[in-house]
């Protein structure tokens, strides 16, 4: 009997009840307003819900509005839009009610974890004007299930989290790298590591820009280990070059840099370009040979082992010989009829 109860209700200033009795007669404005005057958050939520469910969305706003401040309702309240797939309207009200006076870190939350699942162009402007009023752990998860590489070095940096930030660039360049970012926060990481894998990540997808990269890193590396990391690099690239010529050129640089270590391990290195008889005479020149000697093991070796072969392949080619000399010579017959 609602039309009745609605009198009663009206007539004893009860507006909670009279709230909850023009939601079940579908007199959503009048329920709004009847939940405005009762002012309990009991209320704004039953009109809430009653006017979702009869998408009455604008109503369902206004009465969300008073609902979003408590930060121990809006969990409730965003799992009922998001069970029913409103979720443009739910981020249209928490868009409005960023404005609020009693606005708290769980609404910026929510928006921004919502623009990473449904709106993910709108996150990255979000997280630039609010970054400090979310909760940075629950949106960088978010971020990263939804793949959005950049946002997540975005809220690394100010979490203040750089070796993940300097790691995701690195993973996904094409949509998280930025030079001056990179510069910026490579040069805070606390794994020393990190230096040497972004000088790699250089020499393999920015060369042009190693050297600025290098200008920035300078003060923080440990020379020797650079040289010998861009020494192994060039050995690496002789090697996959297959031209003679560099290697054996590579292998002169190193001795004329005095880095007999690298011409050693350079012998190895590009073991299958060089020319045993150029080791040997730029060995015999410089004085190297204990540095090259095994090198020539190796192919004092590799030359015996051949040696054996061609031995034991001559040998059974005579064998064979032999056994077909041996053989009776066997005319055939023939039969008369």
């Amino acid at each position: 009997m609602y039309d009745a109860a609605k009198l009663l209700y009206n007539n004893v200033s009860n507006f909670g009840r009279l709230a909850s009795t023009l939601v079940h007669l579908g007199e959503y404005q009048a329920a709004v307003d009847g939940a405005r005057k009762a002012n309990s958050t009991r209320t704004w939520k039953e009109v809430c819900f009653a006017c979702v469910d009869g998408k009455e969305f604008r109503l369902a706003q206004m009465c969300g509005l008073h609902i979003v401040v408590h930060a121990d309702e809006l969990e409730e309240l965003i799992n009922y839009y998001q069970d029913r797939a409103y979720f443009e309207e739910l981020i249209t009200m928490l868009e409005a009610a960023l404005g609020l006076e009693r606005a708290h870190m769980g609404m910026f939350t929510e928006l921004a974890i919502l623009y990473s699942k449904f709106k993910p162009q709108k996150m990255r402007e979000h997280l630039e004007l609010f970054w400090s009023r979310v909760n940075i752990p629950k949106v960088l998860r978010a971020a990263e299930q939804a793949h959005l590489w950049a946002e997540l070095v975005f809220l690394y940096d100010k979490y203040e989290e750089f070796d993940n930030a300097i790691i995701t660039m690195m993973s996904h360049p094409s949509d998280a790298w930025k030079e001056g970012q990179f510069k910026d926060i490579v040069t805070k990481v606390a794994n020393v590591e990190l230096y040497y894998k972004a000088i790699q990540f250089y020499l393999e997808f920015k060369p042009l820009l190693l050297n600025d990269l290098l200008i920035v890193l300078s003060p923080r590396l440990d020379h020797t280990r650079a040289v010998n990391f861009f020494m192994k690099d060039a050995m690496q690239y002789a090697s996959e070059s297959k031209d003679v010529e560099l290697a054996e050129e590579l292998l002169a640089w190193f001795l004329e840099e005095d880095k007999k270590e690298c011409f050693a391990a350079c012998l190895f290195t590009c073991y299958d370009l060089l020319r045993p008889d150029v080791v040997l005479e730029t060995a015999w020149r410089h004085n190297i040979m204990d540095f090259s000697m095994p090198y020539f093991i190796q192919v004092m070796r590799e030359y015996l082992s051949k040696v054996d072969k061609l031995d034991a392949s001559e040998s059974l080619r005579k064998q064979e010989e032999q056994n077909t000399e041996s053989q009776p010579i066997v005319y055939g017959t023939t039969t008369s009829t």
